[in-house]
């Protein structure tokens, strides 16, 4: 659609407006028969209609065309009116190859092509719902909690059954400070939703899932049967133990099947990085780590600057929030310098990821080194990635090609890229992807090339996880459409008329 001139512009945004409100009811509505909508790998279920308009705002100066909600009304009406199965729906991606194809299908014949084979099919997915419980409750335990409440969706996915924490001096005292921890956060804001406290039962109910708390000091020596679970998953946000021999005690509990360890495994723990050796998980695979925060922002970058430059060496500096790990004024700590007043101090320490890097990344192995300053933020952090390629670039080539890979590649889920001049870390609190590329930091020099790369080590590391999790109980759905979209704004200003016509 043709940008309008300054005096339409109101009337341009009540329109756009309009369309969002009518979307809202339409993404909610197929969110329920397990079709989930996005736009360019961004969920639009849960949203608001100023969500909405954001998300499809962020597409367009990116994507650098005038997709708007005038193009994606009137696809997702269409598909609304389908008999659709379970799948997920990129509408973003599916409106950009519409504007693109050359056959000159109407929207209507373009959507059902594309949709040809989830159509009248309520058997697109095979996987059976999954019992999922969170062992610990910290930072990443809860918001696992939120993601999982979140996504129940029609009910055939992960669902939340059990909180396992220690035994506490007072079990009714315990529980209702866990639901306020849940409700209320200082850093990703409020619950969206409601959770009711049953002291009785020693459940939360949250949107209508019923959590039991479970408080036990063994993981070993629980019986998930007694609570109606079985062949669970079991998320471990402890870091009690990281190894095999630590994790297999979760395997020894009675109604245990897997279990995901939200942080780099040890020894022979395969770790995972969802979108880059997410295809290494096995059915037959009962352990695995979900690797780090900052080995989950920085491989999938690597993975594709590796793949189209080549990497000869590189050094990664992590400036990264501090964590509850520390602590806040002077005192006794297990690792050097951590022990320092954490909101008063930068503190150099080591980082782990770039030791994680050589196994995920084989062909990297050698070639990383790295430290990490933790600094006076609560959360999201940056990775500096400072590289030699094999070949020459230029700024304009890196920068095109990562915009690219956030956009049309497998790995959209995990990199986003930024065009602002102007973000800092709070304007990447909630991000859902692994890392953002920051734009207008990118340095390139020849064969030397210096990436800036924000990344929520806690959302964003939780969504992570969530897609490993995923993958370890056979969660898989249908995509549309099922090929990577090329880069096409210049086809979709050429065609923006016929969306709407």
């Amino acid at each position: 659609m043709a940008r309008p001139g300054l005096e339409g512009v109101f009337a341009d945004w009540k329109q756009r407006e309009a369309l969002a409100e009518g979307m809202i009811p339409m993404i909610g509505g197929l969110y329920r028969r397990n079709v989930a909508i996005y736009i360019h790998g961004t969920p639009l279920y849960n949203q608001s209609v100023i969500e909405l308009m954001k998300a499809h705002r962020a597409v367009r100066q990116i994507e650098q065309n005038e997709m708007s909600e005038f193009e994606t009304h009137p696809l997702l009406s269409i598909l609304c009116s389908l008999d659709l199965g379970p799948a997920h729906i990129d509408i973003g991606k599916l409106t950009s190859a519409f504007m693109a194809d050359s056959e000159g299908l109407s929207m209507a014949d373009y959507v059902q092509r594309e949709c040809k084979d989830i159509i009248h099919n309520p058997n697109t997915v095979t996987h059976d719902p999954v019992d999922v419980v969170v062992y610990g409750f910290g930072r990443i335990g809860r918001l696992m909690m939120r993601l999982l409440v979140e996504k129940t969706g029609g009910g055939h996915n992960l669902l939340a059954k059990a909180v396992v924490l220690r035994p506490p001096k007072d079990i009714i005292v315990d529980l209702n400070k866990r639901a306020s921890l849940l409700r209320r956060d200082s850093i990703h804001g409020t619950f969206k939703g409601t959770i009711r406290v049953d002291e009785e039962n020693h459940v939360l109910i949250c949107n209508g899932n019923v959590i039991k708390f479970i408080y036990a000091s063994d993981p070993a020596e629980i019986d998930y049967t007694l609570y109606g679970i079985d062949r669970a998953l079991i998320i471990d946000s402890t870091g009690a133990w990281r190894d095999r021999a630590g994790l297999e005690q979760h395997l020894k509990a009675k109604g245990a099947a897997k279990v995901l360890l939200t942080t780099s495994g040890k020894g022979d723990v395969k770790n995972i990085v969802s979108g880059v050796n997410s295809d290494q998980i096995l059915a037959e695979d009962t352990i695995i780590a979900a690797a780090s925060c900052t080995t989950n922002a920085i491989v999938p970058v690597l993975k594709a600057m590796n793949d189209h430059f080549g990497i000869v060496r590189g050094h990664m500096e992590t400036v990264h929030a501090y964590t509850d790990d520390q602590n806040l004024h002077d005192n006794i700590h297990s690792k050097e310098r951590r022990g320092r007043s954490a909101p008063l101090n930068m503190v150099l320490t080591e980082s782990n990821a770039t030791s994680s890097v050589g196994k995920l990344l084989p062909e990297l192995a050698g070639k990383l080194t790295g430290n990490s300053i933790r600094v006076p933020v609560p959360n999201v952090s940056m990775a500096i990635l400072n590289l030699t390629l094999e070949k020459e670039s230029t700024v304009e080539e890196v920068n095109g090609y990562m915009r690219h890979v956030s956009l049309h590649s497998a790995m959209d889920r995990q990199i986003e890229y930024t065009v602002s001049n102007e973000v800092v870390s709070t304007d990447f609190i909630g991000n859902r992807h692994a890392g953002i590329i920051d734009s207008h930091a990118t340095i390139v020099q020849g064969t030397q090339v210096i990436l800036y790369v924000w990344y929520d080590n806690e959302f964003g590391y939780s969504c992570q996880v969530m897609r490993v999790g995923q993958k370890m109980a056979g969660v898989k759905y249908p995509k549309v459409p099922d090929q990577p979209v090329t880069d096409s704004h210049a086809a979709l200003e050429l065609k923006a008329t016929v969306a709407t016509a």
